[in-house]
């Protein structure tokens, strides 16, 4: 205990005597401390998604194209920059607040559209207009306590002014104290004339080494220095001090030179910047491709069910509704397109491994999203950023990924990449997310040609699918086997019951609920979650003979009334005793029953012609003859009897009469049909003679009085809108698309076990694993030719089952 100090062990001792709630937070403070520079990012991005203006959008963009790129850490520049922008922010949008500007003076009528010019650039007048900008300047200063706490803050200036000590002394001892010899200047020539100012950079220019984020590993800059003494030219280009106003106003006496010169000071660090972010002299390689995968991925799912909030402004909410219309919404499409694009283009640069790439693709994927998301996006939905929810949470989960995409970048992309990321243990959680992963359609094969195509390889496509699967396959046996070898089971004992019916019984369940489904489906979607299709017109037309129609009269609105419960008791009591009537009330309430008041006299003129007349009359007269009568209510149908009482209207468009009501208490059906009476009112004025039919209904149950015909709609239950494209395809389409297609699946799991008995019962798959495993290895170090020999060896192991015997024997 040669370190033991007594005081440090009473205060870890009180420490650890503390309540957990204090302990807890504690830990979150540390935390808070140990991230303080992602709560500064958290809090710069929150106040551009409420705000969404030109003024909020500076800093976020610097986060991640110079914050998050920095190494090993932002430098103080970034923090001061941050720090004084906020308070320039503030102190403009306080300015812009008075009365008296014209924008100002009717806030309610601007303040909802998206380009009006002082929304654009965040200068509107409005409540709390400055509080998260508050809490983002409290956030930068809480960070820049802790960066003086650890004397980090001053770390930047201290290294400026030493490496420049060093600069000076390795010049002056090199070239004999003249400073303006050509050696001093080759990375800069600045001659006297305009025309002869050119900046060269030497071809192996070596960026000064990173310091490693890790505390074991921080370099002193003097220590840093001095180890890259030989690359003098480098250190000189790469710090501003060698271009200084002093130096250029001896060299340089033109205004055009000067601005080429203010030019290269911003040029030149920004291209040393980026520069020593794709040619590192060492990096902590990383890989957190995955987690970029996850993010694009719940974005692509926001996408789908928000697809809304991308295009014009709708009151659609899923995109269900569209698609049972056969409708692709042009938003979610151009969305969804983007989106995969972006991944297929990541996924790209992630197997080439290029870090130029990742950096152009950053830089211009930063620009694209904030001036889409914040300049067209709100032209397009016309409402404001800020008031679109799904929007925002796009953005918040693409800044995720902007963050994962900089850290990527900073620590470089991984020197191999083997395999899938759900094969690197053999346990239950990764064969189901394995199987989960190959189940999605398209994406095993998409993943495998996308890999083929930017990956170096001697092996055809078919080859490559073929190692693919083979890999696939054996992943799955190992996961299989190491289940087996945690949760032995011993030999002549019989199966737990909890596995039985555990396992069986879920698959039971699951089989029977399969072959049921559509008729529980069918059942249930119009029983309780159906709703009521009431008529909104209701049209009778009856025609003699084929003739000119003689009577025509519709219902609306206060025409077809609703049922009370009286009246529906009332109802139900007349046909006690019908078996078949009652059965088929029971489906319907008194909500979907509509009585149809129609007006007995005709509501047009009946102008047949005077031979078509007489021979109707002829036609009436003769006994002998078949004279018919067609009624129509939605198609025309020729009826045998006169008048349906009771029309049922089903979810189709074929209205039909109710036989089971229409029978009543008769055996013969047709005495439970009405009768109607049909006479010819003519009219004698000086206009001339006007003719109308007039019907009157003989059996009416609540209208007696007047001259007038009842009818009795059911309307059945439709299916909501957002199922009405599954529910229309019947019970029996259901059963052909759901039962029979997974029943085929099923079934081929069940009888084609014998075929593959071969390879899937290997007791011990590691050398196969082991052989995939060097296939990966070797294209990765560029091995090709023996990729194709270890290739040739997996097709042979897989053609001889002799061979595949030996292999795959357990260790002894």
């Amino acid at each position: 205990r040669m370190f033991h100090d007594d005081e440090l062990e009473e205060s870890e001792k009180f420490y650890v005597g503390q309540p957990r709630i204090l302990l807890l937070i504690y830990a979150l403070y540390n935390t808070l401390v140990a991230r303080s520079e992602m709560v500064c990012y958290f809090v710069i991005i929150l106040n551009h998604m409420v705000s969404a203006s030109m003024i909020t959008l500076v800093l976020p963009i610097l986060i991640f194209l110079w914050a998050m790129l920095s190494v090993p850490r932002p430098s103080k520049r970034f923090w001061m920059t941050a720090i004084v922008y906020t308070e320039v922010t503030i102190v403009i949008k306080y300015f812009f607040q008075f009365g008296f500007f014209p924008w100002n003076k009717h806030v309610d009528y601007t303040k909802d559209k998206p380009y009006h010019p002082p929304n654009i650039i965040g200068i509107e007048k409005k409540e709390g207009y400055v509080h998260y900008d508050l809490v983002q300047l409290l956030a930068l200063f809480f960070h820049r306590s802790i960066l003086k706490c650890h004397g980090l803050w001053d770390e930047d200036e201290k290294g400026d002014s030493s490496s420049n000590k060093e600069d000076t002394d390795d010049e002056l001892s090199l070239t004999g104290g003249r400073r303006d010899s050509s050696a001093s200047l080759k990375s800069v020539n600045l001659a006297a004339s305009v025309e002869s100012i050119h900046v060269h950079f030497p071809e192996q220019q070596t960026a000064i080494r990173r310091k490693s984020s890790s505390s074991e590993s921080q370099l002193s800059h003097r220590s840093s220095f001095s180890s890259h003494r030989s690359k003098r030219e480098t250190l000189i280009i790469s710090h501003p001090a060698i271009l200084s106003f002093s130096a250029s106003y001896r060299v340089v006496n033109s205004h055009c030179s000067l601005f080429h010169f203010r030019t290269l000071q911003v040029y030149v660090p920004i291209r040393q910047f980026f520069y020593n972010l794709i040619h590192p002299d060492y990096s902590a390689v990383t890989d957190v491709y995955v987690l970029m995968f996850l993010a694009d991925t719940v974005d692509f799912i926001i996408i789908v069910f928000g697809f809304w909030a991308f295009g014009k402004h709708s009151a659609a909410a899923d995109i269900t509704s569209s698609l049972s219309e056969d409708q692709v919404p042009e938003a979610f499409l151009v969305m969804v397109l983007i989106q995969f694009g972006t991944m297929v283009v990541d996924r790209a640069l992630y197997l080439k491994k290029t870090v130029m790439g990742k950096v152009i693709f950053q830089v211009i994927l930063v620009f694209g999203i904030h001036f889409w998301m914040f300049f067209i996006l709100p032209g397009v939905t016309e409402r404001k950023f800020s008031q679109n929810t799904v929007a925002q949470l796009w953005y918040f989960v693409k800044c995720v990924y902007f963050g994962l995409s900089a850290y990527q970048i900073r620590c470089g992309y991984p020197t191999r990449v083997l395999g899938n990321f759900l094969t690197k243990s053999y346990n239950y959680v990764n064969l189901f997310l394995f199987q989960g992963f190959r189940l999605v359609p398209f994406l095993t094969e998409l993943r495998a040609v996308m890999d083929w195509v930017w990956t170096d390889t001697t092996l055809s496509l078919s080859s490559w699918i073929c190692v693919e699967d083979i890999y696939a396959h054996i992943f799955i046996l190992k996961c299989w086997r190491e289940s087996e070898k945690r949760y032995p089971q011993p030999r002549g004992q019989k199966k737990k019951k909890v596995v039985k019916y555990g396992m069986g019984g879920m698959i039971i369940v699951l089989l029977i609920c399969i072959v049921w489904f559509p008729l529980l489906f069918m059942s249930l979607i119009k029983s309780v979650a159906g709703i009521t299709n009431k008529p909104l017109d209701v049209s009778i037309t009856i025609t003699l003979g084929g003739y000119q129609p003689i009577f025509t009269m519709s219902a609306q609105q206060s025409q077809l009334k609703d049922l009370n419960q009286t009246d529906f008791n009332a109802f139900l009591g007349s046909y006690r005793g019908n078996t078949a009537a009652l059965q088929f009330l029971e489906g319907y309430g008194k909500e979907d029953i509509t009585l149809a008041d129609l007006e007995g006299n005709s509501n047009s003129l009946w102008t047949i012609s005077p031979p078509s007349r007489k021979k109707m009359i002829q036609g009436l007269l003769d006994f002998s003859a078949e004279f018919t009568v067609v009624l129509s209510w939605s198609i025309q149908r020729t009826l045998e009897t006169v008048y349906p009482y009771y029309i049922k209207a089903p979810s189709d468009s074929l209205a039909k009469p109710i036989k089971q009501l229409l029978t009543g208490m008769c055996p013969d059906h047709r005495k439970g049909w009405e009768n109607i009476t049909v006479s010819l009112v003519k009219n004698v004025s000086e206009e001339g003679v006007r003719e109308w039919w007039v019907l009157n209904q003989l059996g009416k149950r609540y209208k007696t009085s007047e001259e007038s015909l009842e009818l009795f709609i059911f309307s059945d239950k439709v299916s909501p809108p957002s199922l009405g494209f599954l529910a229309g395809y019947g019970i029996m389409g259901l059963y052909a698309s759901v039962v029979l297609v997974i029943g085929k699946f099923v079934r081929e799991f069940f009888s084609g076990i014998s075929h593959s008995i071969m390879f899937e019962e290997l007791p011990n798959v590691d050398r196969i694993l082991k052989l995939c495993t060097d296939i990966f290895l070797v294209r990765e170090t560029g091995e090709l030719e023996l990729e194709e020999d270890l290739y040739a060896k997996l097709i042979f192991l897989y053609r001889s089952p002799e061979t595949m015997i030996k292999w795959t024997r357990e260790k002894t």
